[in-house]
């Protein structure tokens, strides 16, 4: 019964990240091979940087025409109120 709960509750020193794995970082050689084959060039971080600031001058963006939406309700229904 001790030995089955331990069996249970044993997890591989490798899993846990004790022991080091002998296999390597790549397990798979076609893997590495199709890696050295590709050569795909590395990202280009001006570019993530670039779509950064596209999202927050979009965002921006959202919440000025949102912000002038309102105003215009807000004039029109003065506007329509002032007219009775």
């Amino acid at each position: 019964m001790i030995s089955l709960i331990k069996s249970l509750v044993h997890r591989p020193a490798i899993r846990n990240g004790m022991a080091r794995d002998s296999r390597g970082k790549f397990r798979d050689p076609r893997f590495v091979s199709f890696i050295s084959d590709f050569n795909r060039k590395t990202l280009n971080t001006d570019f993530q940087d670039a779509v950064l600031r596209g999202r927050k001058f979009a965002r921006y963006a959202l919440v000025a025409t949102l912000v002038g939406v309102g105003a215009w309700i807000v004039i029109e229904s003065a506007h329509a109120l002032s007219m009775f």
